[in-house]
C-alpha cells in the first residue's frame, strides 16, 4: 500500500465526521456466527453509495461492518466485539499531546551521533514536528479516534479504515503489547503489527472490482523524498517509517511460508531486529548478536544514562540506512527496488551485513555540557565492516569533515556546522568502532584506541550498562497507531 509522507503513520484521513460517533451496538458478537457476517452485514454486500466519498452516518456504519466482515474472510479470524469510531478536532489532539518535554542528554547525543538530528535541535521537538501535523487518527482501547480538520462531511478512505480495523482484530486476538526495549527492537515489533495492518488492505484491494464492490481508496503513489528539498527531517522520518515499509513484505513472507498460522505464531515471537524485517529470510533464526563496549575512558569521562545508571542503545539496520541515505551517502532513489507492498527499499550493501550494534554516551565530569559517545557495530564479515566504515567516512566528509593529521583515523567537522565535532572511525575484523567527542584531543579520553590501551597496559572491562527503552516517542504505542 503506497503512501505519501503525510501518511507517516498509516493513518491518513479515515473519516471526517460531523461532530458525532456511530450509534451504539452490542459489545459482543455472536461467536457461532458465520465467518464474514457481522451484525446485519456480510462481506459481499453491495451498497448504492459505494462509488461516492461522502456518506451519511448510517452509511458509514454499514461500511464499517462490511469492512469488518471482509477482514474476517481475508484473515480467517472473527471479531470478538465491536469497535467504536470517535471524532476529535486537531486542536483537541494537540491539546492532548501537549508540549513535548526536552529530550535527555543521552537521547540527543544518540541521534546526533547517528547524524539524524543535529546538536542544535532537541530530538523530542523534532519528533513532535513529525507527529503533530501528520497524524490523522489512531486505534486505542476498542475505538478508532479520528482527527478532523474539516467537519463538513463524512468521508471514507477505504485502506485506512481497513488498516485501523486490523489493529482492532490484532488487539482482540493477540494483544498489542510490545516488549522491545531498544530503538531497533521497537521498530521490529511494529514491523509485525503495522506490517499486517498494511498487508491486509493490500489483499482487500485485490478483491475490489472483480469480487467486491468497494468505496473509493486513496491510490496515490508513495511520495519520493528529494535530497534537495526536505521540509521535514528525512532521516528521522525514514527511521520511524521502517516498520511501515518493511513490515508488509515481512508478513507476506511469513504467510507464503506457513500460512496465517505462521503469522499467528509470530505474535509469540516478534521479529528481533529491523534486519529481519528488511531480510525476512533471516527470521527467526538469525538474531542480532549482543555487542559489549569495553570501558577505555579516562577518569574525566564517565558512561552516562538518563536515569543515572549507564545504559546502551541499539540503533539497528533500518536506522543506519536512514542515516546514510539522509546524508547523501546512498545515492539512489528510495523507491528504486520498491514493490507493491514496500514503497521504499531499505536494503543496501553498506548496511545489509549488520548483525548488532551498541551505542554508549559519555559525559565530561568537569563540564557536564560536553558529551561524547562510543558506538560499536558488528558485521557478518570483515568486508561488510569495511563497507560501512567507508560509508560513514563519506558521511563525515559530506557533512564538512576533514581528516585530522595529528590523530589517526580521526575527522573534524567545524563547530559552525550542525554536526560539529571530532570523530574517529576504526575497523578491527568484523567490528567498526566510532568515537565522537567535542574536540580531536578528547577522543582518546572518551575511549582510548585499542592500540594505545594495549600499549599502556589498560585493562579492558565492560562498562556497566543497563539496556532500556529509548527516550523517544515510539512510532506507535501498545494501544495506538502512532
Amino acid at each position: 500500500m503506497h503512501r505519501s509522507r503525510l501518511a507517516l503513520f498509516a493513518v491518513v484521513a479515515l473519516v471526517v465526521l460531523s461532530g458525532c460517533t456511530l450509534p451504539d451496538s452490542p459489545d459482543q458478537f455472536d461467536t457461532d456466527r458465520e465467518l464474514g457476517a457481522v451484525g446485519d452485514y456480510t462481506h459481499d454486500d453491495v451498497f448504492e453509495f459505494d462509488d461516492t466519498e461522502a456518506v451519511t452516518e448510517s452509511q458509514l456504519e454499514a461500511v464499517k461492518y462490511r469492512s469488518m466482515a471482509r477482514i474476517e474472510v481475508l484473515r480467517g479470524l472473527k471479531f470478538k466485539h465491536d469497535v467504536e469510531l470517535e471524532l476529535i478536532t486537531r486542536d483537541e489532539y494537540r491539546s492532548q499531546r501537549g508540549e513535548p518535554e526536552s529530550a535527555s542528554v543521552f537521547t540527543n547525543e544518540l541521534w546526533r551521533g547517528a547524524f539524524i538530528v543535529d546538536g542544535e535541535t532537541d530530538v523530542n521537538h523534532a519528533m513532535d514536528n513529525l507527529y503533530g501535523g501528520a497524524v490523522q487518527g489512531y486505534y486505542t482501547n476498542d475505538r478508532i479516534v479520528i482527527i478532523a480538520d474539516d467537519t463538513d462531511a463524512v468521508r471514507i478512505d477505504r485502506e485506512t479504515l481497513v488498516h485501523e480495523l486490523v489493529h482492532a482484530l490484532q488487539d482482540q486476538h493477540f494483544g498489542l503489547e510490545r516488549h522491545g526495549e531498544t530503538i531497533d527492537e521497537q521498530r521490529a515489533d511494529l514491523g509485525l503489527l503495522e506490517g499486517e495492518a498494511n498487508y491486509l488492505p493490500y489483499l482487500y484491494d485485490q478483491r475490489c472490482g472483480a469480487e467486491w464492490q468497494c468505496v473509493p481508496a486513496d491510490d496515490g503513489p508513495a511520495g519520493e523524498i528529494s535530497p534537495g528539498e526536505r521540509p521535514f527531517n528525512a532521516g528521522l522520518f525514514l527511521s520511524i517509517y521502517t516498520p511501515y515499509s518493511e513490515g508488509p513484505p515481512f508478513v507476506a513472507h511469513l504467510r507464503e511460508r506457513g500460512g496465517w498460522d505462521a503469522v499467528d505464531r509470530a505474535y509469540e515471537r516478534y521479529p528481533a531486529s529491523t534486519s529481519q524485517l528488511i531480510h525476512p529470510e533471516r527470521y527467526p533464526d538469525d538474531e542480532p548478536v549482543a555487542v559489549e563496549i569495553p570501558d577505555r575512558s579516562s577518569e574525566d569521562w564517565v558512561a552516562y544514562g538518563p536515569e543515572g545508571d549507564p545504559r546502551t542503545e541499539t540503533i539497528g539496520e533500518g536506522t543506519l540506512f536512514a542515516a546514510l541515505w539522509a546524508n547523501g551517502v546512498i545515492d539512489r532513489s528510495l523507491t528504486e527496488g520498491s514493490t507493491e507492498l514496500s514503497p521504499y527499499n531499505y536494503s543496501h550493501p553498506a548496511t545489509d551485513g549488520w548483525v548488532g550494534d551498541s551505542f554508549q554516551v559519555y559525559l565530561d565530569t568537569a563540564e557536564d555540557d560536553r558529551t561524547g559517545y562510543v558506538w560499536h557495530l558488528e558485521w557478518e564479515r570483515s568486508d561488510d565492516a569495511e563497507a560501512f566504515a567507508d560509508a560513514y567516512r563519506t558521511l563525515l566528509e559530506n557533512r564538512g569533515g576533514a581528516p585530522v593529521d595529528a590523530v589517526d583515523d580521526a575527522y573534524r567537522i567545524p563547530d559552525s556546522e550542525p554536526f560539529g565535532g571530532a570523530y574517529r572511525v576504526t575497523v578491527s575484523g568484523d567490528t567498526v568502532e566510532i568515537v565522537g567527542a567535542p574536540l580531536a584531543i578528547d577522543l582518546e579520553a572518551v575511549h582510548a584506541s585499542e592500540a594505545n590501551a594495549s600499549a599502556q597496559g589498560t585493562v579492558e572491562t565492560t562498562a556497566p550498562v543497563t539496556p532500556g527503552p529509548a527516550s523517544i516517542p515510539s512510532a506507535a504505542t501498545a494501544s495506538a497507531d502512532g
